[in-house]
């Protein structure tokens, strides 16, 4: 399994991922969950995955090499608005279920994809979405401004109280990592190194991307900071006055 989450701010995208890929204990292995589409100050989108990476590079590959849209065949690389683009990968999921999808039922395997697709094309408005495995999807807005996938559970409480559209992209980069630890405790599918992508909103091109190791001196400090104040605060709650001592 995996872990990618997605922030959609006023000030731009917040996107990690972990790298694990479990095919069984025998056969773990690290892939980067990452792609990027980007024409410096023309567009910039990026795609996050999680599920079957089978299906996800598939995906992909049909990005790369055009798929029909509206007539016509299209990339990532041509279509006029961010909306289009999510239509196109949805689009491109639901050729690899065709192609795919008779053989994985034969072999009882789950046709199991789910994707975050963000970014911005000329002076449209930057978006992110979440594409399924039937290849429909749901938009980040305002009143929900992150989008997460794959092993999403442990990682969503911080999210959930403090991420607002006005957070900072530092501060949204901060908690993701917040967030991406919690799951990486809680679940060992999920696993090192992760991969940043940052994009500050009006630019059109990717403003920062890192892999992120074990031996990363702002994460261990993260960790350990979080850790640390997570015990501090429950040490400092009141104890229930109706439980006997």
């Amino acid at each position: 399994m995996t872990y990618c989450v997605g922030l959609y701010l006023n000030e731009g995208l917040v996107l990690l991922s972990d790298t694990r890929t479990n095919a069984g204990v025998d056969h773990i292995s690290t892939f980067c969950k990452m792609c990027v589409e980007e024409v410096p100050g023309e567009r910039m989108i990026a795609m996050l995955s999680a599920g079957n990476l089978a299906i996800s590079q598939a995906v992909w590959n049909r990005l790369q090499e055009g798929m029909w849209l509206d007539g016509q065949v299209h990339t990532l690389r041509d279509v006029p608005t961010m909306f289009r683009a999510a239509q196109l990968t949805g689009a491109a999921v639901r050729a690899v279920f065709e192609t795919d999808g008779p053989a994985l039922r034969a072999q009882n395997i789950a046709f199991d994809v789910a994707l975050l697709l963000g970014g911005q094309i000329g002076g449209q408005p930057q978006r992110l979405f979440m594409i399924y495995a039937a290849g429909n999807f749901i938009e980040a807005t305002a009143d929900t401004p992150f989008l997460q996938i794959g092993e999403h559970k442990y990682g969503k409480p911080i999210l959930d109280r403090v991420v607002t559209p006005e957070t900072s992209l530092v501060d949204g980069v901060k908690l993701a990592l917040i967030s991406m630890d919690s799951t990486l405790r809680s679940n060992l599918t999920v696993g090192m190194p992760l991969d940043l992508l940052v994009y500050r909103e009006g630019t059109q091109r990717v403003t920062l991307r890192k892999r992120i190791t074990d031996d990363d001196p702002y994460f261990r400090a993260v960790r350990d900071g979080w850790s640390d104040s997570l015990r501090d605060a429950y040490r400092a709650l009141p104890v229930p006055d109706w439980v006997p001592a």
